[in-house]
Order: C-alpha cells, then sequence, then structure tokens
C-alpha cells in the first residue's frame, strides 16, 4: 500500500502594492510546484502602501481563478500583520516563495533567509528567478509611472491598474 504524501503548501508573501505581471508570472510558477499555494499580503502600514490591504487582497484574487485553473493548484489570499514565520505556520506552510527579479534583490533576501531560518528552521525558502520579461518590474515602478500619467497596463493586471488610477485621482 502507496502512503499518501503530505499535501505541499508554499506561502509567497509581498505588499503587492500593486500586484504586478511579475508577481504574476512568479505566482503561477510557484502554484506548479505545490499542492496550496498562500499568497500573503502584508498589511505593512510602514511603507505607507498606496492602496489599502483590503484592495491589494481584492486585486490579486481576481487574477486567481484563472492561474489556479491553469496549474491545478488551490490558491488562497490572506493578509496578515505579524512575522512572517508566523503566518507561515498559521497557514500550514513549510515553504516560503521568493521571487528574485535581478542580483540587488539577493542581499536583501539572503538577510531575510537568515533571519527565517533562525527563527523557523522547519520552514523552507525557495527562490524564483523572475522571467526575462517581467525583470524591470517593481510596484514602485508602477506606482511612479501611474503618477506621471503613464500607460501602467503592460505592467499590472487590469484590476489593480483601475485602483492604482482610482486613488491617484483623488
Amino acid at each position: 500500500m502507496k502512503a499518501e504524501r503530505p499535501e505541499r503548501v508554499g506561502f509567497y508573501p509581498g505588499t503587492f502594492d500593486p500586484v504586478t505581471c511579475g508577481h504574476l508570472d512568479v505566482i503561477e510558477r510557484a502554484a506548479r510546484l505545490v499542492d496550496r499555494l498562500v499568497i500573503g499580503v502584508a498589511v505593512n502600514a510602514g511603507k505607507k502602501p498606496l492602496l489599502s490591504v483590503d484592495e491589494r487582497v481584492a486585486c490579486i484574487q481576481e487574477e486567481m481563478p484563472v492561474l489556479a485553473a491553469r496549474t491545478h493548484c488551490v490558491i488562497e489570499v490572506s493578509p496578515f500583520d505579524e512575522l512572517l514565520v508566523d503566518a507561515v505556520r498559521r497557514s500550514g506552510a513549510t515553504m516560503i516563495v521568493r521571487g528574485l527579479r535581478l542580483l540587488v534583490d539577493f542581499d536583501y533576501e539572503a538577510q531575510m533567509l537568515g533571519a527565517n531560518r533562525r527563527l523557523a528552521p522547519e520552514i523552507e525558502t525557495i527562490f524564483l528567478m523572475a522571467s526575462e520579461s517581467t525583470q524591470f518590474i517593481s510596484s514602485s515602478m508602477v506606482r511612479e509611472i501611474a503618477a506621471y500619467g503613464g500607460d501602467i497596463s503592460g505592467f499590472t493586471p487590469p484590476g489593480a491598474a483601475r485602483s492604482v488610477l482610482a486613488h491617484l485621482r483623488r
């Protein structure tokens, strides 16, 4: 009799202010590696996000049915306002997924990996390099382009673009 394999659960954290095409690329690729993927939307009030946590969650949720169907993965979106390792444990995940755009991201991510491993040695971290077509996209770049009236439709999904533009019109 073959033993059942435990469910593989990953946790992809971020501020997602706004969610970008680069984030969606990492989400889709991570979803192919796990049975269930939790997208953890950090409240992160210290960063003074443009979009509220509820808006950021809604923008990501809008995109998930298509990705879940394409990857055959259960994808959940959940806000968190606690230590990352505590949110990972609460979700039942054993793996943190981090996206790397360029080498400059690696220094910060290596520090976070060390801290998280010290706090929770049972949680593994995996890094997924951004695809060539999305390596240059960052949420801060999207916000800046939008603030100056530029077209952000190629950088972020439509719902996120609408939310960003609505905030900037206020």
